[in-house]
């Protein structure tokens, strides 16, 4: 792999992990060639997650920098190359299991009873979904899935999932939204609400929207996947 060198300007528990396996530079300079930001790596504002002004953290570095981090649409980055993690396949899918495992360990600890014959109906069956289902049914968990399509449904059905086609939290022990959109929006008190998603899509009281996970549960396997995505990404850069 060519040289690189890291510069990291705001940290995370995450990062703090990612940092150890990586060439790190303490300070801006003429050898920076990756400007590595939080995972995602923009507020809504167009700051940095964590604080900090993106174009004030790139006018001490070198011009042809190589960002590195997560939804790098930024109006500031249309001269610069970057490395977007959140747009690789590998990285999103091993995250997505981090993720469940987390929420696994969360719902353990927020619920009154043990997993097994509990009912939990789990909403959305994208990537985040399916690792949780197959954990929950591994706790011996009551699974049912809403999804929206219909070829989803039926392959559920295949492996052995109950199924809804609009979501009904009724006899439900908790409920947990993988979904970006409002699917719940009203959720009856007494059922445990999980959200997951980064667009809260239940609604009621006491939801417990579990942003960012992985940082924060499991940051040393968040690290460690931040590290290893970044060095395969960064060797795929090189020249033939």
């Amino acid at each position: 792999m060519k040289d690189f060198s890291v510069y990291c300007p705001l940290r995370n528990k995450a990062l703090d992990f990612a940092t150890e396996h990586l060439p790190i530079l303490p300070a801006p300079n003429d050898r920076v060639t990756h400007l590595l930001l939080p995972i995602p790596s923009f507020a809504p504002d167009g700051s940095i997650r964590g604080g900090g002004n993106l174009e004030t953290v790139l006018s001490v570095l070198p011009k042809n920098v190589t960002v590195i981090g997560g939804n790098l649409q930024h109006p500031a980055l249309k001269d610069y190359a970057t490395i977007d993690l959140l747009q690789d396949a590998v990285y999103v899918s091993e995250n997505a299991d981090i993720t469940a495992r987390c929420a696994v360990k969360l719902l353990c600890d927020c619920l009154p009873c043990t997993l097994k014959g509990c009912p939990i109906l789990l909403i959305g069956w994208g990537r985040i979904g399916k690792c949780l289902a197959r954990l929950l049914r591994a706790h011996d968990a009551r699974v049912t899935v809403y999804a929206r399509k219909e070829t989803d449904r039926a392959m559920l059905s295949a492996l052995g999932y109950e199924t809804q086609d609009f979501p009904d939290p009724t006899g439900f022990c908790a409920v947990i939204n993988t979904a970006p959109a409002p699917v719940l929006p009203d959720c009856p008190d007494g059922v445990f609400k999980m959200e997951l998603s980064s667009v809260m899509g239940i609604g009621g009281r006491d939801v417990l929207w579990a942003r960012g996970l992985p940082a924060i549960h499991a940051p040393e396997s968040s690290g460690k996947l931040i590290a290893d995505t970044i060095h395969r990404l960064v060797k795929k850069e090189e020249p033939l």
